[in-house]
């Protein structure tokens, strides 16, 4: 099960520091060019908060079980980065993106954090 877990927790941190970093280091008009609509409903400071949180959640998804500090906060943080990907979630249905392209990633990658926080905490 922990092999499970590590490899999901790979998989979901590649795709959360990727996704952090472009909405970090990008201003919201870029995002918004390059196909992320959505953002153009939040501020430019929301966007980066976005991406911090989502930055922070990958690094919370593997540095405390592989340092073995803390090992809790790796399913806390997975739990958390579950609640991000609600709220985007919510933000795709509400401007009518389901089913589709741009509304079912963060379905998948909700549905492998909340994987992740359950394996988490059974592996503790």
């Amino acid at each position: 099960m922990t092999v499970v877990l590590w490899i999901i927790n790979i998989v979901l941190a590649v795709s959360f520091v990727g996704s952090g970093l472009m909405k970090i280091g990008r201003a919201k008009e870029n995002l918004v060019d390059s196909g992320l609509e959505w953002a153009d409903n939040f501020s430019e400071n929301t966007v980066k908060l976005i991406g911090a949180v989502e930055f922070l959640g990958a690094l919370g998804l593997i540095l405390p079980m592989g340092l073995d500090i803390a090992p809790v906060l790796t399913p806390v943080a997975a739990v958390c980065l579950t609640i991000v990907m609600v709220g985007a979630v919510i933000t795709h249905a509400r401007r009518g993106e389901f089913p589709g392209a741009k509304g079912s990633p963060p379905l998948g990658l909700g549905v492998l954090t909340a994987v992740s926080a359950v394996l988490g905490f059974a592996a503790l």
